[in-house]
């Protein structure tokens, strides 16, 4: 394979999305700053009842990000101390930042090296009878097993809190991730698969109590103003992100074929490439990122050699959430969960965005095949 070099290439580019639509998505914003209404109001409700319709839920809640989308959901299920929650120790520190943040306690079992995702089979063995829920997380858009998850947690009476946040669009069995537990959370953080233009969130039920519930706490525990009825937090999703995010959801099925084509060409070349194993795909993977494995202590060198050639990549996670300063007290030690362990020090995720071209996507597979002379 030969390619000329081109540009250096970015690990993601929001750029070529704003050229896309930066007309409509600027007349809304001077719409919405004409109006005067910046909290709460229809606007949010518009999209609210747009992405409730999309994910095929009764309720979509929004919120401030995906990080108080996990608390709030902990909160309304009355998830807090002395309750254990059951997570991925492979993912970004949120998942398990508000298991504590709520009061409870993470437990922390090991993952599948084809998905990244949970490790089914080990998720009875850690349930005890502090267990209050599981929190699965579709890692990089691909979605967990959750037609063997929910067997599991009703056969147990969990609540399944569906950490969505890297998989807006993605689908298992043909119903859309954030419908198919008791509670979706999903960040809509700019490089997300929908991302707003600045924090903003959502969480999605079909359970009027929860959602009602939800509702109360991330208006400082109101459902009327000037009386609490329980310690809740401000987190509301403003008008101006919820009048872009309703527009960008229009695109979010195109965007995603065009991630899944992506995602077909670099595992064309890189199944071939020695001592790199190309991630498993499944039907309804949305490829938030696509992420790789390279064997052999050669993730480091070879980013760096990407990156002398104007490659951008990224690596996600490199400390497991457990073996970090904050869970030390958890007494997880190095050797317990080997598969993060050994994922946080092989995983390398190439370019990815709708707008990478094919001429892009050359350049960047000729650079990742250069490096390995």
């Amino acid at each position: 394979m030969w390619c000329k070099r081109v540009n250096s290439i970015p690990a993601f580019d929001l750029t070529q999305q704003y050229q896309l639509m930066g007309e409509k998505v600027s007349a809304k914003a001077l719409e919405v700053l004409a109006s005067g209404h910046y909290i709460n109001g229809s606007i949010v409700e518009q999209f609210e009842k747009q992405f409730a319709q999309y994910v095929g839920t009764t309720h979509c809640i929004g919120c401030n990000s995906g990080t108080d989308a996990l608390y709030l959901a902990l909160r309304a299920l009355d998830i807090g101390v002395g309750d254990e929650v059951i997570t991925t120790p492979f993912t970004f520190i949120s998942t398990a930042g508000m298991i504590s943040a709520a009061g409870a306690t993470p437990v922390f079992i090991d993952v599948d090296l084809q998905t990244f995702n949970l490790d089914l089979e080990q998720v009875e063995g850690a349930i005890t009878p502090r267990t209050k829920a599981i929190i699965p997380v579709h890692l990089f858009g691909q979605p967990v097993d959750m037609t063997r998850l929910m067997a599991i947690a009703q056969s147990h009476h969990l609540w399944v809190i569906e950490d969505a946040a890297q998989a807006a669009g993605a689908n298992w069995a043909g119903a859309k991730v954030g419908s198919l537990g008791h509670v979706g959370c999903f960040s809509f953080y700019p490089t997300k698969n929908l991302g707003a233009c600045g924090d903003a969130g959502a969480i999605t039920t079909s359970d009027g109590a929860i959602a009602d519930r939800i509702r109360m706490l991330r208006n400082h525990g109101q459902q009327q103003r000037y009386s609490s009825e329980a310690v809740g937090i401000n987190s509301r999703l403003d008008a101006l992100q919820a009048a872009i995010l309703s527009i960008k959801l229009n695109y979010l099925e195109g965007w995603n074929a065009q991630r899944r084509a992506i995602a077909e060409r670099y595992e064309q070349v890189l199944s071939h490439l020695p001592g790199m194993i190309a991630p498993k795909s499944v039907p309804g993977h949305v490829w938030h990122q696509y992420t790789l494995r390279i064997q052999g202590d050669r993730r480091d060198s070879i980013r760096q050699k990407l990156q002398a050639q104007g490659i951008g990549s990224m690596v996600y996670y490199p400390v497991p959430l457990p073996l970090q300063p904050i869970y030390t007290n958890l007494g997880y030690q190095p050797g317990r969960l080997p598969r993060a362990e050994q994922l946080a020090q092989e995983v390398l995720s190439l370019p990815m965005f709708p707008e990478l071209s094919p001429e892009q996507q050359e350049q960047i597979l000729y650079a990742l095949k250069d490096s390995l002379a």
